[in-house]
């Protein structure tokens, strides 16, 4: 069985991702970054969904991005709401370069472990038109990863896993419950209530309902 490194973010993207590596016979290890994101709400349910998965270990790091800002989840810009999502606009939710650094944690996590594999929930149809949940950037960063470690100089390279790649949200979810994953353990939300609820206005939550809706199925988290 081989290991393999999986970015848990703790939305239902990533635990699918995570679910569906599983499923073809990886060994987990999951990485959480504290990035300074407005709450710890995700923390949280990334434990949950760690434990649910039965990783073999689980890593939450702290890479406090507030440091430059740049984006309403790591300052105090507001987060958009309600807003017609357009896909070749870059919202203000985006955090410059996060799947870039993200990546690149997990990398090194990899190398050291000795895995190959990397897991990642990005998708590029129902998305908030961010630039690194591309495929261009998936292969991109899968031929870095092979020129920047001694791993892979050494011919011994990386490969990167995006399952949801080229799924709607309404498939992403489909293939979950196929799996029998509880999304009720999820949290999406970017800007949740005092009292933990989604605010169901953000892009996220946006995203989420309609791909619930078009699954034909109700969200377990509301």
């Amino acid at each position: 069985m081989a290991d393999a490194v999986v970015l848990l973010s703790a939305g239902l993207d990533s635990y699918t991702a995570a679910a569906i590596a599983q499923a073809e016979g990886f060994r987990l290890f999951a990485l959480t970054i504290r990035y300074g994101q407005r709450h710890a709400l995700e923390i949280d349910a990334s434990r949950a969904v760690a434990a649910r998965l039965g990783v073999v270990r689980h890593v939450e790091l702290d890479v406090d991005l507030t440091a430059f800002g740049g984006s309403s989840l790591t300052s105090e810009t507001p987060v958009p709401k309600d807003r017609a999502i357009i896909p070749d606009e870059i919202p203000s939710t985006y955090v410059p370069a996060r799947n870039t650094i993200f990546m690149s944690l997990a990398l090194g996590w990899a190398e050291v472990i000795g895995a190959h594999d990397i897991v990642i929930g990005v998708n590029a149809l129902d998305y908030s038109g961010y630039p690194d949940c591309r495929p261009e950037f998936v292969s991109a960063f899968e031929r870095l990863a092979s020129l920047a470690t001694a791993e892979g100089v050494s011919g011994r390279g990386f490969r990167i896993h995006a399952p949801l790649q080229l799924m709607s949200k309404a498939d992403i979810i489909r293939r979950g419950l196929q799996l029998g994953l509880n999304y009720g353990l999820t949290h999406s939300c970017y800007d949740p209530t005092p009292q933990g609820r989604p605010c169901e206005r953000c892009d996220s939550c946006l995203l989420r309902a309609a791909g619930f809706r078009d699954a034909g199925v109700g969200d377990p988290a509301l």
